[in-house]
């Protein structure tokens, strides 16, 4: 935590995947982010507005919500449509963040509006050809609240009455998701290079959406507990996250190793271990 001061994640994906809205709810911020070039320059906010409308900013450009500055973002930006030299820098920084600790995350988001639930020929390039190294990667299924309109289409071909079916249009909502999502397992299980978890969102477009889900992928699948700390330790809207890994992380052990008298617990130096879950505490009791 003392080498690394903030959590990075590089974002990864097709454009109008909705990348930037869940950077905005898992930093709980109803604002753009500011960019900053890799030199730590700020860039002109005109300029920005236009990037980010346009997909269009440097992969190296550092996003930053002013809401949690734990975090430092990286977006691939539209290496989906094929260009040769923008699929190339995105390969290079993820190798480059694979040897250092430039970045601890990579997230690769697939969304589940109609015309785009295949596994395509960028997608299956990239987990061919870019080796994350020990950074894990997760996969991001966005936008499945689409599939609802998939789901109502279904049972209406099936002679539902759709007015009042709630329970029904629910459990086709899940089956069409188990349906896509053993799909995209199946064919990015082919690649070469694998990837150490998946996590569905929903509902992202609503500033109360609940980003839990993929905050606990991402704990869990990080290889050491001091990036665990790092990336609880940005939480400031679920402190269900913090308390459960400072039980289950820290107080659980220390209670265990207590009991069978492998360790003298000093109450202070407990305390101060728990706090370091939390977000600006630093492990520093009062």
């Amino acid at each position: 935590m003392k080498k690394v001061e903030h959590f990075r994640v590089l974002v990864m994906g097709r454009a109008n995947a909705g990348k930037t809205t869940i950077l905005q709810r898992v930093c709980n911020s109803a604002e753009n982010p500011e960019i900053f070039d890799g030199k730590g320059n700020k860039i002109d906010d005109t300029i920005v507005q236009g990037t980010l409308a346009c997909g269009y900013h440097r992969i190296e450009h550092e996003l930053i919500f002013q809401s949690n500055l734990g975090f430092v973002f990286h977006d691939s930006c539209r290496f989906e449509a094929g260009a040769a030299e923008e699929f190339d820098q995105m390969k290079d920084f993820v190798v480059d963040c694979s040897a250092t600790p430039k970045a601890t995350e990579c997230r690769f988001c697939i969304p589940m509006t109609k015309n785009h639930r295949t596994v395509t020929a960028a997608e299956q390039k990239f987990f061919n050809e870019c080796d994350t190294g020990h950074v894990p990667l997760i996969v991001l299924l966005t936008k499945v609240d689409t599939l609802n309109l998939d789901a109502i289409e279904e049972l209406e071909d099936e002679g539902w009455e759709i007015e009042g079916a709630h329970e029904e249009i629910a459990e086709k909502e899940q089956e069409l998701l188990k349906k896509w999502l053993a799909h995209i397992q199946h064919e990015l299980g082919k690649c070469k290079f694998p990837h150490k978890g998946y996590v569905t969102l929903q509902k992202m477009h609503q500033e109360s959406a609940d980003c839990s889900a993929l905050m606990h992928c991402t704990a869990n699948v990080l290889n050491e507990e001091g990036l665990q700390r790092l990336l609880i330790s940005t939480q400031q809207s679920s402190i269900a996250l913090c308390v459960q890994y400072a039980v289950h992380k820290t107080l659980r052990d220390r209670m265990e190793l207590g009991f069978k008298g492998r360790l003298q617990v000093y109450a202070k130096e407990l305390e101060s271990d728990l706090l370091k879950w939390f977000p600006n505490c630093g492990g520093v009791s009062n």
